[in-house]
């Protein structure tokens, strides 16, 4: 495929359509160990607008503008005051606006299917290898409109120890509707802090701040995994009972009429639908890595704990309200037993995150202030972030939904998996995977999970 050459052609400040009524936001428990993460790089992509780009330029600014407006503290800044404790100064500084052109890619060029995410969606981004404890001198967010032979890409970057996932879509879906002429706001974040998240405990930065967790210029390739429903329903079955072989859960109509029925019961003694994917994906890429028996794997899920304490937050508090889950497992051991051995690990610690689990952890980091973890030091980790939950196609500005969503440069490494929605919904689900190269060519002679693979792109 033609190189990305894509160049940068104008570049603006985009500040709130009116003044914040919120002052200062101090970061919680949940936001702070993101500090060393890097700026969370997620976009869209559409067909051409049934109107000129130009035009599409001045209704996203215009639009941008009056949504910055509901989300004060985006276009604000980070601040570190005299006891150490940063806060989000919403002093309506702004945000940045690009547009680029890449008139040289199509559609059919940067979706190709049995390919490996072409490179040129990391162009499509601003902001690359900027840790989020910069939001101290540059803006919270950016937003870069990129326009191709026959498409346009919306990305947006934003600091993530100001926002996770939720509240990344929660901003992305208003800024859709709004441009689509929306003149009230489905849904209003709720920037509350007085939460179980609130603490006076401080993390000490060294000088210039923290740096990222995990290596930076190692090799790797990306793919995109497509799981329709009608697979993800057999893995579930097998998970949940796994007396059948996989050869019998793939052909067993029966089987899958039953999960459509709703005779595979819904409860917390179930293991769910993601969980015995993401235990699949577990021992297939344990098998590609080659690993000695006795090595530990890790699989590490990041939750949304809005949902998880007694009371709950909001749906739409706004910032992070997530943990990190680890489930261990010797390779060996994960590979002996069947699909649902692992399954059922993930299950038991998913559902064991409850309100006083996420309360202890709370506890925990205030007697220890840490950074987040990320990487895979060990070469036997897994991290799985975003969510097939998360309203990513739900994002129309105007001319429909998008055709496919995808990444940028950041947070990745080796075993980092993040997942989204299939754009047919109706539970289907795509893993973008990021594996060492020789890890991915040996998960892409794995029968087990391949077998559910309906597409790759």
């Amino acid at each position: 495929m033609p190189s990305s050459s894509t160049t940068l052609v104008f570049k603006c400040t985009v500040v709130p359509d009116r003044k914040s009524d919120i002052k200062d936001l101090k970061l919680s428990v949940s936001d702070i160990p993101m500090l060393s993460c890097q700026y969370i790089q997620k976009g869209v992509l559409f067909p051409p607008p049934p109107f000129s780009f130009h035009d599409l330029l001045l209704f996203l600014n215009q639009s941008l503008s009056a949504t910055l407006s509901h989300f004060p503290p985006l276009a604000g800044r980070l601040a570190t005051d005299s006891d150490g404790h940063v806060h989000i100064t919403c002093n309506d500084a702004g945000i940045d606006f690009l547009v680029a052109k890449a008139p040289q890619l199509s559609i059919n060029h940067i979706l190709p299917p049995g390919e490996d995410v072409p490179d040129c969606f990391k162009d499509f981004f601003t902001y690359d290898n900027t840790i989020s404890y910069l939001g101290h001198s540059m803006p919270l967010a950016a937003v870069q409109v990129t326009e191709l032979m026959d498409g346009v890409f919306i990305g947006c970057t934003m600091n993530h120890a100001v926002t996770d996932g939720t509240s990344f879509w929660h901003f992305f879906n208003t800024f859709a509707e709004i441009t689509k002429g929306a003149s009230k706001i489905s849904k209003s974040p709720d920037f509350c802090r007085n939460t179980v998240f609130n603490s006076q405990a401080v993390l000490k930065f060294p000088p210039g701040g923290p740096t990222v967790t995990f290596a930076t210029d190692e090799r790797l390739r990306e793919r995109i995994l497509h799981f329709s429903r009608e697979a993800i329903l057999k893995l579930k079955y097998r998970a949940n009972y796994g007396c059948l072989s996989t050869k019998q859960a793939i052909n067993n109509t029966q089987v899958l009429g039953n999960l459509s029925n709703g005779k595979v019961n819904n409860n917390n003694s179930e293991i769910s639908s993601f969980q015995s994917l993401c235990a699949q994906l577990w021992r297939s890429v344990t098998r590609a890595r080659k690993l000695e028996p006795t090595k530990t794997t890790t699989f590490r899920m990041a939750v949304n704990c809005r949902h998880r304490l007694d009371p709950k937050l909001e749906a739409f508090y706004f910032g992070n309200a997530i943990q990190s889950i680890p489930t261990y497992a010797e390779a060996g051991e994960l590979l002996a037993n069947d699909l649902s051995w692992g399954a059922n690990l993930l299950h038991k610690n998913v559902v064991a995150h409850d309100d006083g689990t996420v309360r202890r952890g709370v506890a925990d980091w205030e007697e220890q202030p840490r950074l987040f973890p990320l990487g895979n030091l060990d070469g036997a980790s897994i991290t799985m972030g975003s969510s097939p939950r998360f309203p990513m196609y739900n994002n129309d500005f105007g001319w429909g939904r998008p055709l496919a969503v995808r990444s940028g440069r950041a947070n990745k490494f080796d075993g980092k998996i993040s997942a989204f929605p299939g754009r047919e919904g109706n539970g289907s689900v795509e893993l973008e995977v990021v594996l060492a190269p020789e890890t991915m060519a040996g998960l892409e002679k794995d029968v087990e999970i391949m077998q559910y693979v309906s597409e790759m792109v």
